[in-house]
């Protein structure tokens, strides 16, 4: 496998574990839980490695990259309002700045399929020119097995 992949059986025992949400071959999800104990007792002096163990968790299956890696990220998350709490699903792409009134939304939409018309007049061109040169090596071919 690829560097830094999990095993079959190392995803397994990840996935046992109380303080995994979610394990793949290739990423960990820890709970929120795991994310405030582990900055506590990071608080407390116990070093990233040492907390994992506490855990449970094979540290030689998670690799020290991966650990510290997690660390750093903990660390950022402190120091944020919203604390541990996954944010990846809540700020799908870029916000709107401002909402847009009837006129706006429909000038809008009409400019879309203005522009999805023109992306289909183009694919249809394109495959009639395919069709017309594939017609005409094939009918090329065919000629030349004749004589």
């Amino acid at each position: 496998m690829g560097r830094n992949y999990f095993t079959e059986e190392e995803r397994r025992e990840l996935e046992e574990n109380p303080f995994v949400e979610k394990a793949s071959t290739k990423a960990v999800t820890y709970s929120e839980a795991f994310k405030d104990h582990f900055a506590k007792e990071k608080a407390l002096g116990k070093g990233p490695t040492q907390i994992f163990r506490d855990a449970d968790f094979d540290v030689i299956a998670l690799r020290k990259d991966r650990i510290k890696t997690f660390s750093r990220r903990i660390k950022n998350m402190s120091h944020r309002p919203e604390g541990f709490m996954d944010l990846r699903s809540e700020s799908s792409g870029r916000p709107r700045t401002k909402e847009r009134t009837q006129e706006e939304e429909i000038a809008h939409l009409k400019h879309k399929v203005a522009l999805q018309k023109q992306q289909i007049d183009a694919l249809k061109k394109t495959n009639f020119i395919h069709r017309k040169a594939k017609r005409a090596s094939h009918k090329k071919n065919s000629n030349s097995l004749k004589t």
